[in-house]
């Protein structure tokens, strides 16, 4: 499905734009405004993307692949060091940075660890001044932060939004075709995406289980696909998932008293395929332990791409 944003026409283009931004800075919302469309988890959490998702973005200039990135933050265990690689990696490759920044929170030290990373790719940055439509919102001290650590990126292409309002999302396209090469579509019009259906479906009960459960289980969780068979055909997507957590006590937690907490999120998850999927899909979700699996290679190899 295209996205319902319209540019001016031009010559046509077509490149990658990696996004970048602390953890909640709103690099979620901005990729499912922009695509128009449920591409990457938004939670109130921080730090609940956990892999370089793909939205596409079809205009009348062209076409922009655009990569939702962990939040980069400071922090030295496995699994965040792993996520900060998969986000520095992302902006070499990249033919143009999305930097957003949140203009609700002051500049810190995280703030200028990001500011570094982007500081060599300046040429061919973009900033977005999120959140401008909160009360709480600073935006002419984000944006004074952003003429101080990075002086090289040119003043209009630094420009407060509102990603959950839609508001100058626009504007921000129109800087990033700028800089995109005159190219042919990487792919097909219709799409808004390349994840596949197992990830995006593990995602999907990943998030309707983060939004309901409080304190440190959020970030103890993955989900396991662990079948999956299309029936009726076609027509039906039989699934098998497990959401796994770290302790015995915690799975207690996902359960919840009479196994209410499952029943919520396997209800929410179906309905959300509902929105996203054009067949039905039947999901049989169950709970596991799998001990400390954010320190185990292999588990971190399989989820985090």
């Amino acid at each position: 499905m295209n996205t319902e944003h319209t540019v001016q026409s031009g010559g046509r283009k077509a490149g990658i734009v990696a996004i970048i931004g602390r953890p909640s800075a709103g690099k979620s919302t901005f990729l499912n405004t922009a695509c128009g469309e449920l591409v990457s988890i938004v939670s109130e959490i921080p730090q609940t993307t956990r892999d370089a998702i793909r939205g596409i973005i079809n205009t009348s200039l062209g076409q922009l692949v655009c990569i939702d990135t962990p939040g980069y933050h400071a922090s030295e265990k496995k699994l965040n060091l792993k996520l900060k690689s998969i986000a520095a990696e992302q902006l070499k490759t990249a033919d143009a940075l999305l930097y957003i920044i949140d203009s609700t929170r002051a500049a810190g030290e995280e703030e200028a660890l990001v500011a570094e990373l982007v500081k060599p790719f300046a040429d061919r940055t973009v900033v977005a001044v999120n959140k401008r439509d909160a009360p709480n919102a600073k935006t002419a001290d984000a944006i004074a932060f952003i003429k101080n650590a990075l002086p090289e990126i040119p003043e209009k292409r630094v420009i407060a939004v509102s990603a959950k309002n839609d508001e100058n999302i626009d504007d921000v396209l129109k800087a990033l075709y700028e800089l995109a090469p005159v190219a042919p579509e990487l792919y097909p019009r219709e799409y808004y995406t390349d994840q596949d259906v197992g990830f995006r479906i593990a995602e999907i009960i990943r998030g309707e289980a983060i939004n309901r459960l409080e304190e440190e289980i959020p970030h103890c969780l993955y989900v396991d696909i662990m079948d999956m068979e299309m029936k009726d055909g076609g027509k039906r997507l039989w699934v098998r998932a497990s959401i796994c957590v770290e302790r015995e006590s915690q799975k207690g937690i996902v359960i919840g008293k009479g196994g209410a907490m499952i029943k919520a999120i396997r209800t929410a998850s179906i309905n959300r395929f509902r929105t996203v999927f054009d067949y039905a899909v039947d999901l049989d979700l169950q709970v596991k332990v799998d001990k400390n699996w954010r320190q185990k290679d292999a588990v971190l190899k399989k989820l985090i791409k």
